[in-house]
């Protein structure tokens, strides 16, 4: 391609790649605007309006539209992700910390890991399913939903923290044995601190994929939803803006995880230059 006409192509791709990636979440967040209870989801908009988000903290009359059943499931889904988040991120940490030294089997043990993140979910899912069946297990969200969630988050926890151990500088751990501190001491006291923004970047891809987490968890939770299958149950049978005006509020508690993130990310960025800094002078 000449070189005039690259530019106005990436421009062209850009634009898109931004179309596809916003653009559902535009037209999701212009419906959940639409007037109730008879306005649907349809363009144009008949009437702005907050009645859906009204509607789901319950501040609206009576009506034929059911309420949306995320009480129940939404306290399910956050303790299932908080769970899974920190088993993920310890056994990540753990595991990560085995491979800085190179041990028999260590191949195979690094595959058997990342096996977890990339078999199909329906798959894993139904076998789980058949397998708790077989042996008379009862498929709970806390129990076997919540096995298979650690299962496909960790790897990524693991691989995440195993590339923050890469670029670590293994001397600040020797001059600390040199001076007779114990490894769990200098683990506490020099590794963790070094290694945290990698201990919170895995943390959040383990919480955000637990909580979104939709085929595993649908064949293994057993009767109790969780807050991706009691939406997809109400979506199923008709649709309405509610789902909309929720689906705007799970993003915002995204961005709000994410500013979070920055925030504890950039504080620590900060205590390590100052204490870089102090080691310097």
């Amino acid at each position: 391609m000449q070189a005039p006409l690259i530019k106005p192509a990436l421009a062209i791709y850009t634009a898109l790649f931004l179309v596809f990636l916003y653009g559902p979440l535009l037209v999701l967040t212009i419906l959940s605007f639409q007037t109730g209870p008879n306005g649907g989801p349809q363009f144009p908009i008949i009437e702005w309006s907050t009645y859906w988000y009204r509607d789901i903290f319950g501040l609206t009359p009576p009506s034929r539209i059911a309420p949306l059943p995320i009480q129940q499931s939404l306290t399910r889904s956050l303790m299932l992700a908080s769970m899974t988040m920190v088993v993920s991120t310890v056994l990540g940490v753990l595991s990560a910390q085995a491979f800085r030294t190179r041990f028999k089997g260590s191949g195979v043990v690094f595959y058997l890991i990342v096996l977890g993140m990339m078999v199909p979910g329906v798959l894993v899912g139904l076998g789980l399913a058949l397998v708790a069946n077989a042996l008379g297990v009862d498929r709970t969200w806390w129990g076997t939903a919540f096995v298979l969630h650690v299962v496909y988050t960790f790897p990524f926890a693991f691989l995440v923290i195993l590339a923050i151990f890469n670029r670590f500088d293994a001397s600040v751990e020797e001059a600390s044995w040199s001076l007779g501190v114990s490894p769990i001491r200098t683990f506490r006291k020099v590794t963790f601190p070094l290694i945290f923004p990698g201990v919170l970047s895995a943390m959040l891809f383990a919480f955000t994929l637990s909580y979104d987490e939709f085929s595993r968890t649908l064949f293994s939770s057993g009767r109790d939803l969780t807050l991706p299958l009691a939406i997809y149950g109400t979506f199923s049978i008709e649709i309405h803006p509610n789902i909309f005006a929720f689906g705007v509020l799970t993003t915002l508690f995204s961005f709000a995880l994410l500013a979070v993130y920055a925030i504890l990310m950039a504080l620590s960025v900060r205590r390590a230059k100052r204490v870089a800094v102090q080691e310097e002078s």
